[in-house]
C-alpha cells in the first residue's frame, strides 16, 4: 500500500514538470521586463477554465495582481467576483510564481496549491505593457490582460491574432464583460 501511494505521488509530481519549448508548442516573447510586469490586470478574454467556470462560479471582473517576492520570484493574486452569487461576493485566490530559468521571464512556473505548479507564458506582450496575453504549452490556458478594465477592440484583435498564430482554439473565448 504504502509503494502504491509513492508510486501515485511520484507520478503525479512528475506531471507537474514544466514543459520545455519546442515545435510543438507555442512561442513566447524574447523577454519580459518583470518590473514592468508587476502590477494591477484586468482580464480581458480567457478561455474557460473549471477555477473561474462552473456550476456554482462564473467569475467577472477578474483581476491579477503581481509584487515581487524576491529574486526572479513573484506573487499573485487573483480576484474576482461570483456574477451566479447575487450577493456578487470577491473571491481571491494567492499564489507564488518563479521564473524559468533561461526564459528572460517570458516563462513561469505558478502555483496556488503546494507542491502542484503550472505553467504561465507570456505568448505576446504590448510594447509600453499596456496588454499582456498569456496561456500554457497545452493550449489549454489563455488569458488576455489589460492594465485597464477595457482595452481597444484593435489592441484585443492584435493579441487574438497571436494566440490564433500560436494554435488556440478561440471558439469557447469568453470576453469579460463590464
Amino acid at each position: 500500500m504504502t509503494r502504491t501511494l509513492f508510486l501515485m505521488a511520484l507520478l503525479a509530481l512528475s506531471a507537474c514538470g514544466a514543459t520545455r519549448p519546442g515545435p510543438e508548442t507555442p512561442a513566447t516573447v524574447e523577454r519580459v521586463d518583470l518590473q514592468r510586469y508587476l502590477g494591477l490586470w484586468h482580464e480581458v478574454a480567457r478561455l474557460p477554465q473549471s477555477f473561474q467556470d462552473s456550476r456554482t462560479l462564473r467569475c467577472e471582473e477578474t483581476t491579477a495582481e503581481y509584487t515581487a517576492a524576491g529574486p526572479g520570484r513573484i506573487t499573485v493574486v487573483n480576484s474576482c467576483v461570483n456574477g451566479l452569487d447575487p450577493a456578487r461576493p470577491r473571491r481571491d485566490a494567492r499564489g507564488q510564481a518563479y521564473v524559468v530559468e533561461g526564459s528572460e521571464g517570458a516563462r513561469l512556473r505558478v502555483s496556488f496549491f503546494w507542491p502542484f505548479f503550472g505553467d504561465y507564458w507570456v505568448l505576446g506582450l504590448h510594447p509600453d505593457y499596456r496588454w499582456a496575453l498569456v496561456g500554457s504549452p497545452s493550449r489549454s490556458s489563455l488569458w488576455l490582460l489589460s492594465r485597464t478594465p477595457e482595452l481597444e477592440e484593435a489592441e484585443v484583435e492584435r493579441a487574438l491574432a497571436i494566440a490564433r498564430r500560436e494554435g488556440f482554439d478561440l471558439t469557447p473565448l469568453i470576453r469579460a464583460s463590464r
